[in-house]
């Protein structure tokens, strides 16, 4: 394991910076970097930005200076380096467009809605994981649908799109409570806007499908509603990324869950990765099933090895 801090070639705010990483562990990293008393706001993802005056004292105190070049390389061959395309400001305009496709004119609705998937305390369930969500929902509705046929499925596509907009708008870290207010607030933003707009609103059939999706999010125990089969799919999509990116979801997750006990922790997450585990499958659509469950059971079996060790 080593921290790393490239030369200061990096122009901002009147100063030149240097981008400081570890390239094995984003612990270790905000660990040095509490030691060395930088603010936690100048992590950015991977790595911290750190002004030229700082350079120096970062070096000895440990720091590894390399070349910049070097130090991606390094950062990349951990497994550390989070790709541009997982950075959550890298969605802000896709999603203002799906939004505005999906509910047109209710701006109102949509920015205080982004704003709670922008929050600060968010490292996974973020813009980040609901541009996730909505993407796997198009690609699975695209492969287990004929959006064409009828407006009985036409519905059930935008039933499980509006889930997946509202379905962590509350997160604050507490399982179930998260569930039940996202839902709550869902209902609240999906009611009727007024009079010269209500044609454009959802049915209230509609939003009640939508409160029941979110719901179903508590135990990804999905009923007969095939939004509900869809919005679980594309929820559980992340267990099937590749390795290090899996890591990082991890890693992720755990600072989503920094206020509780490290063995509280394990603990909680050992038991839920034996009920995902415990099923006869993950993906409950066929289309997630062959594409996504043996690399997601690979995943889950072995962090579950990690924190059993």
């Amino acid at each position: 394991m080593s921290v790393l801090i490239d030369p200061p070639l990096w122009p901002a705010h009147g100063t030149f910076f240097s981008h400081l990483v570890s390239d094995s562990s984003v612990d270790e990293l905000h660990a040095f970097a509490t030691e060395a008393g930088l603010p936690p706001g100048a992590f950015d993802r991977d790595h911290y930005d750190v002004p030229l005056r700082e350079h120096e004292r970062l070096v000895s105190l440990g720091a590894e200076p390399v070349s910049a070049g070097e130090l991606t390389r390094r950062l990349i061959r951990g497994g550390v380096r989070v790709p541009a395309r997982e950075r959550p400001d890298r969605h802000d305009a896709w999603l203002r467009r799906r939004f505005d496709e999906l509910l047109p004119g209710r701006s109102e609705v949509r920015e205080p809605l982004l704003a709670r998937w922008s929050e600060p305390h968010r490292h996974y369930h973020d813009r980040r994981h609901l541009s996730e969500v909505l993407r796997s929902l198009d690609w699975l509705a695209a492969q287990e649908l004929d959006q064409a046929s009828h407006a009985s499925t036409r519905d059930t596509v935008l039933v499980a799109q509006l889930a997946g907009w509202w379905h962590d708008a509350v997160y604050q870290g507490v399982a179930g409570q998260d569930e039940q207010e996202s839902a709550a607030l869902a209902r609240r933003d999906l009611a009727e806007p007024d009079a010269d707009r209500a044609a454009g609103a959802p049915s209230a059939a509609v939003v009640q499908r939508v409160s029941d999706a979110i719901l179903m999010t508590v135990e990804h125990l999905p009923g007969g509603d095939p939004a509900q089969t869809l919005l679980n799919d594309a929820d559980l999509r992340v267990l099937a990324r590749p390795e290090a990116s899996y890591d990082r979801y991890v890693a992720q997750v755990r600072r989503d869950y920094a206020h509780v006990e490290d063995a509280d922790f394990a603990r909680g997450r050992a038991q839920v990765l034996r009920s995902l585990l415990g099923g006869e499958r993950l993906y409950v659509t066929q289309a997630g099933h062959q594409a996504w469950e043996a690399t997601a059971r690979a995943n889950l079996e072995r962090e579950l090895r990690g924190l059993e060790s």
